[in-house]
């Protein structure tokens, strides 16, 4: 489910909310806020702003 949420943060292209995520790719939105927390832990997405994430640039 990762690279589901990675392929769709690309998609966006803009700093995107945990829930909006969720919707895209029809999953839960407390799974995907572990994901984004887990993918921030392991430098794959940032946090430029509360709540939002972003892909971090690596």
């Amino acid at each position: 489910m990762e690279k589901k949420v990675i392929n769709a943060m690309k998609k966006a292209g803009k700093p995107v909310r945990p829930g909006d995520i969720a919707k895209m790719i029809s999953e839960d939105s407390k799974a995907v806020s572990k994901i984004m927390g887990d993918l921030k832990k392991g430098g794959k997405v940032i946090s430029p702003k509360r709540c939002y994430y972003a892909l971090a640039d690596n």
